[in-house]
């Protein structure tokens, strides 16, 4: 029998990009101490490269490769698109911050890119080895990053726990699609789908390895009650990490559920629509009721992130195309969001002062007017309120689930976010109407004064004109299912 090579073109940029981590290391051992900003350009120039090559081989045709344990599709090209802008403004952002803290080294940009790599290799993942592979690359990359900081107790106590509870979770994941194995014969998405709708396999079997697949996603969403690890981790880990972990791994577990709950068990919607609607209304409800209590602005945004995965699960329930469109369209905007807002915070930090506590925003109009109006248009996007983006993500998934029929849903949907706007508006308060604690000048970098800028614009110009980019999130589903 002659082995027959696999097409390497649908995963040049997956190839470049583990290359590239190989230079990175290497060029920052031979750069030295002193010249340590070269790691940085390089990584920059690798997410350059990998966009580059994604775009160019962007094709509306689905292609599969290694026996069909890898796709490319329209879907996974936009995806990883989102992921190098993402991750590329992760690390302008955090420049200053992780260079004050003695962090600007080869391994925190080889880890950033191998977490990175793991994403990539989720969202094209189109058999269980190769999502659980992607998975556990991303995993043990964010492990390491949030202990970057080996002399801080803090961060090494967030990055016990999230290690034990990722491996728990893992657990239940790897379990779960080992029960699915058993009851239908195949590992590939594909053919699980066929073996499920042909009605081959065992049933009961396919609903207890449904439960733990849908724990092993619960956790990566960190939707309650798999949300444990989100507070304690965004408040330990090292803000430049914080953000990372809020941002680009969201598009990774969107297209993780896509894969294996919409393409794989689709099937099955109606075992796992209940489970949905439980983690979604459980994770609306403690997300945004816990976040009003906190003091710490990095634990009041882990509560919100967890209202807001909640809010994205909303459209997964709908069960169609428009519904996962808007899913789609709700990850970009609170992607954008938490950018910006996770970097006004390390806007905020100084060499010998981490800005975590929400008073830290006081007075924050009258030490720089232009700020805190961009924090301002964050504050509004997140609460929900128009014409930011915000308002039209919720108002495209809550309207997926009216049309299909769960308008209950939709109604504590709202209530639960009208709760939610409190903090937020609480951050606006004491940006304009409280005397800040420090005169202390905010003078960022220029490039990151041109993102920041770009970036709170962005929420309010694709909230006033949301045609676009929900077009391209309808043409993602549509040339992928």
């Amino acid at each position: 029998m002659n082995f027959i090579p696999p097409d390497f073109a649908p995963a040049s940029s997956e190839i470049f990009m583990l290359i590239m981590v190989c230079v990175v290391m290497l060029a920052d051992l031979a750069a030295g101490d002193n010249r340590r900003y070269v790691a940085y350009l390089l990584t920059q120039i690798s997410l350059l490269g990998c966009a580059i090559l994604t775009y160019v081989s962007f094709s509306t045709e689905t292609v599969q490769t290694f026996h069909g344990m890898f796709v490319d599709d329209a879907m996974a090209d936009i995806l990883k698109l989102m992921i190098f802008g993402t991750v590329s403004a992760v690390l302008v952002y955090s420049y200053s911050y992780i260079t004050d803290r003695g962090m600007l080294r080869g391994e925190f940009f080889s880890l950033i890119l191998f977490a990175t790599l793991g994403m990539m290799v989720m969202i094209s993942a189109s058999h269980f080895l190769t999502l659980y592979i992607g998975l556990e690359l991303l995993s043990l990359s964010l492990y390491a990053l949030v202990a970057l900081r080996r002399d801080s107790v803090v961060a090494t106590e967030a990055a016990m726990k999230f290690f034990i509870l990722g491996a728990l979770a893992s657990g239940f994941l790897l379990y779960g699609m080992s029960l699915v194995y058993g009851a239908t014969g195949t590992l590939h998405v594909s053919q699980l789908a066929q073996v499920i709708q042909s009605g081959a396999s065992s049933k009961e079997v396919l609903v207890v390895g449904l439960v733990f697949i849908v724990a092993g996603i619960g956790f990566k969403l960190s939707t309650v009650p798999f949300h444990m690890w989100a507070p304690d981790v965004y408040q330990g880990a090292p803000t430049a990490v914080t953000l990372f972990i809020g941002s680009a791994p969201k598009f990774a577990a969107f297209g993780f559920v896509m894969r294996l709950l919409i393409e794989g068990m689709g099937e099955m919607v109606s075992d796992w629509q209940g489970m949905l609607v439980i983690l979604a209304v459980m994770s609306m409800a403690v997300g945004n009721i816990a976040a009003i209590a906190q003091s710490n602005i990095k634990r009041m945004l882990a509560y919100s992130t967890i209202s807001h995965m909640g809010f994205l699960l909303l459209g997964f329930i709908s069960a169609d195309s428009n519904g996962y469109s808007s899913a789609l369209f709700y990850v970009i905007a609170y992607v954008l969001m938490t950018l910006g807002t996770f970097a006004m915070i390390m806007l905020l930090c100084r060499e010998e002062f981490e800005a975590e506590n929400i008073d830290d925003f006081k007075g924050l109009s009258k030490r720089n007017p232009w700020y805190a109006f961009i924090t301002l248009l964050f504050m509004l996007s997140l609460a929900g309120i128009p014409p930011m983006i915000g308002f039209y993500a919720k108002f495209a998934v809550l309207q997926a689930v009216v049309n299909a029929g769960f308008v209950w849903l939709a109604v504590v949907a709202v209530l639960f976010s009208l709760i939610g706007a409190f903090y937020y508006l609480r951050i606006i308060k004491l940006m304009y109407f409280d005397e800040p604690e420090t005169n202390e000048p905010i003078l960022p970098n220029s490039d990151v004064k041109i993102l920041f800028s770009a970036n709170g614009l962005a929420i309010l110009a694709l909230g006033i004109f949301p045609q676009a980019l929900m077009g391209l999130s309808l043409f993602a589903i549509q040339n992928s299912m």
